[in-house]
């Protein structure tokens, strides 16, 4: 997600905000504006510049960090700042594995490991992956609906808690050596069921179908990568 930070650009007026609003009040003052100026709601205020300053000064309001930045700078200068989410290429990934495979790898046995970390982190994924299709059925009854919204944002707070608490369990302790195959497939699994949160948390903002498609896509490879993970382990067994 980038921003342009324009110093003509007040950011808080556009969202109809004090600078001393709360985190809370900037999330629900965007929410109320995408939904009233979002193309799709028929009201005769909508048009495309409108929803893109809201999207734009949410952008930057929205995140602790970044909003931070932007009141002290808004005042000063011009200044350009692009935030992307980290690139996880493959080799990277790999010499991750490889790292942990080598490190304090003769005091884990294969036993300890999916007892204390592999089987953990795959039921905490089930309770992420398992009921996305019932909950996007839910909210596509009406996703201008906020009791149905509220359900599908409280849903992903639900995967996103389970998704730290799995990749802390990763992170708890070295894979086996024996197992370095699954363990790397079970990590690419976490990479992108988080890229997948990301995009699935924008369509709550934007009400743009696209994110939620690419959302619903990265899961189905996350679920193909558990699969793999599993496959892979059972075989050392």
């Amino acid at each position: 997600m980038g921003y342009k930070t324009q110093i003509h650009t007040d950011h808080y007026q556009t969202l109809g905000l004090q600078a001393s609003a709360t985190q809370t009040q900037v999330k629900q003052a965007y929410r109320k504006l995408a939904k009233q100026f979002h193309p799709d709601s028929q009201n005769k205020g909508a048009t495309t510049d409108k929803i893109a300053a809201v999207n734009a000064a949410y952008e930057v309001l929205g995140d602790v960090t970044e909003r931070q930045r932007y009141d002290l700078e808004r005042q000063l200068v011009a200044k350009e700042k692009m935030r992307s989410r980290t690139s996880r290429t493959v080799d990277s990934q790999i010499q991750y594995i490889i790292r942990r495979s080598g490190t304090a790898a003769n005091n884990s046995t294969i036993e300890t490991w999916l007892r204390s970390v592999f089987n953990p982190i795959d039921r905490l994924i089930g309770k992420i992956l398992t009921p996305l299709k019932a909950e996007v059925k839910a909210l596509s009854a009406d996703p201008f609906d906020d009791e149905l919204m509220e359900a599908f944002v409280e849903y992903l707070e639900d995967c996103r808690e389970n998704l730290e608490k799995a990749q802390a369990k990763f992170k708890s302790m070295p894979n086996p050596p024996g197992v370095a195959s699954g363990a790397a497939n079970l990590y690419y699994c976490l990479n992108q069921i988080e890229d997948g949160l990301e995009e699935i948390e924008l369509f709550t903002y934007t009400y743009d179908d696209s994110y939620l498609h690419s959302g619903q896509e990265l899961f189905l490879i996350s679920a193909g990568l558990r699969k793999d993970a599993k496959a892979e382990i059972k075989a050392v067994l």
